[in-house]
């Protein structure tokens, strides 16, 4: 058993890690708006193990996401190894360090007591929101600006600014949701950026979570099999039937995820404009040359930068928002694998499973069930990953650490032994493979098989879209029976087991070929189940 210090909490560091004789987790104070709205569904961004209440709307106020992570802490007995309001001040190898793999860690109490643990491993889940990111040095006259300026991260209400002029630089997920909530206020909000932004809704057809339409294994697989540029082409004519924001391949930036934004542009309340080229006292002028009069206020939504200034600079060295940690997890250069990095990445989806399951696989790497491989083999995945995400996006700072949510999750799943047998469910278990194939890529997949394995996950998957239901209610309708014929749920279960013995290896293909007739009377013994069409 492993005695583990946990620096963080939240999205990356609330998952409990199963391996610890003794876990003591740090916790620090994040900032957020009053009125924050996840942009992730509820049954997108559960932990795998623990589904948040059915009746809790799909898209959560900030306040309910903190009544689920309490829920979870009080579900498994957490409270107790946190600490909270403490600083953790430095994490410093101890001598012997390459035999012995333990840290000193050296904290600070909000009363100012200063304590030193050892500790056999360390898991880092401060995440990529650390310190805001004001470039003032690339807007000349900032200093004369006459009204008053601060990073999103300081904003938490639009009251103040009722009648005024504003100006928000950015167009990323906070900015855009700044701009639409002073919109209401001010008195007109201008919102500057370089590119532009592929603007996504969080309501998809038929008033359902659009991450649950888009993050599915079909989808996944498709995009695998199709040219990059007709998937773009397909994304990009879809999204501007709506509202075209972005000149830019829709796969070469982090979209923003808004619905209000096109309305409060058309209605002119947000006026969209190019990059700030200077300021002149309560001017602003753009890089159009339109000039602004009598602006009160400039809102910076322009990222964050991440750093670890409780390490030592050689553990986990970071440059310009790069850091090399193999499949975003692990320092290649340690001699012993203690030290794991959780939530440093920046998906295509919800961030709480994944971190869940890099935790998972770190308790295990620090148990030694599972194996690191050489330095040589990390880094070749490291620069792998590098060139990909080079070739994909467009250079920024914000595009370091972006992964692809399913990929990414199978991965690691890999990694822990827990990717679902989707294959092997084909036969076993059609209603639920087909749920898995078709339908969202929901955490519970993970919890089906392998270490870790919960006996609820199957029911979780398939009530799913229940709990997605729950609460939208609000009059008793008959429900409409299913109009697909047992012609079409063969045809699928075909397609999909022809898929999913592609996507796994040729030689499962061949086996399955080998004795076609055996193969067709399993399919035809599950013919008669229902698909379900919740």
């Amino acid at each position: 058993m492993t005695k583990v210090v946990v620096i963080g909490i939240g999205n990356s560091g609330g998952d409990r890690t199963t391996c610890c004789k003794k876990m003591i987790q740090f916790a620090y104070r994040a900032s957020i708006y009053h009125s924050l709205i996840i942009n992730t569904s509820k049954e997108m961004m559960c932990f795998s193990d623990f589904p948040i209440p059915a009746h809790f709307p799909n898209y959560m106020h900030n306040s309910l996401i903190m009544d689920y992570f309490r829920m979870y802490a009080d579900h498994f007995q957490l409270k107790r190894h946190i600490r909270f309001q403490t600083k953790v001040l430095h994490v410093t190898p101890r001598p012997g360090f390459p035999h012995s793999g333990q840290w000193d860690v050296e904290t600070e109490s909000k009363d100012g007591r200063r304590e030193k643990q050892v500790f056999e491993a360390v898991m880092v889940c401060t995440g990529h929101h650390c310190h805001p990111h004001l470039p003032l040095q690339d807007f000349p006259g900032i200093n004369t600006f006459k009204g008053k300026f601060f990073h999103s991260r300081d904003y938490k209400n639009p009251e103040e600014w009722r009648g005024k002029r504003v100006v928000v630089i950015g167009i990323g997920n906070s900015g855009g949701d700044i701009a639409v909530e002073l919109s209401r206020m001010a008195k007109q909000v201008y919102l500057s950026t370089r590119r532009g932004s592929w603007i996504l809704n969080r309501v998809g057809d038929k008033g359902v979570p659009t991450d649950m339409l888009f993050n599915n294994r079909m989808n996944g697989w498709l995009s695998q099999l199709l040219p990059v540029g007709f998937i773009n082409n397909f994304r990009e004519k879809l999204l501007n039937k709506r509202f075209t924001t972005s000149s830019m391949g829709f796969f070469s930036q982090h979209p923003t995820v808004n619905d209000d934004l096109p309305n409060r542009i058309l209605s002119g309340t947000v006026s969209v404009k190019p990059n700030v080229k200077e300021f002149r006292g309560s001017s602003v002028v753009f890089e159009d040359g339109a000039v602004e009069d009598d602006i009160d206020l400039v809102v910076f939504a322009t990222g964050y930068t991440f750093s670890f200034p409780f390490l030592s600079s050689h553990a986990i060295p970071v440059s310009k928002n790069k850091v090399s940690l193999y499949k975003y997890v692990y320092p290649p250069g340690l001699e012993r694998p203690t030290l794991a990095v959780i939530g440093l990445i920046q998906p295509l989806g919800a961030i709480m499973p994944i971190s869940e399951m890099q935790a998972r696989w770190a308790a295990r790497v620090f148990k030694g069930l599972c194996k690191l491989p050489p330095m040589s083999a990390m880094m070749k995945d490291i620069k792998a990953k590098e060139k990909a995400m080079a070739k994909r996006y467009v250079a920024a700072q914000r595009h370091t650490i972006q992964v692809d949510y399913i990929p990414y999750m199978d991965e690691l799943a890999k990694q822990v032994g827990v990717c679902p047998p989707i294959l092997k469910l084909l036969l076993t278990d059609p209603r639920l493979a087909l749920n898995i194939i078709f339908g969202p890529c929901t955490p519970y997949q993970f919890r089906l098989h392998g270490p870790g394995r919960w006996d609820g996950a199957r029911q979780a998957i398939l009530t799913q879209w229940d709990r997605v239901n729950e609460p939208l209610k609000t009059r008793c309708t008959p429900e409409p029976q299913s109009q697909r014929s047992s012609h079409s749920l063969i045809f699928s279960v075909s397609v999909a087991a022809l898929l999913s013995a592609l996507y796994y290896s040729r030689a499962s293909l061949h086996a399955l070929i080998a004795d076609p007739s055996s193969l067709l009377d399993k399919i035809r013994a599950f013919v008669p189940l229902p698909l379900t069409t919740q």
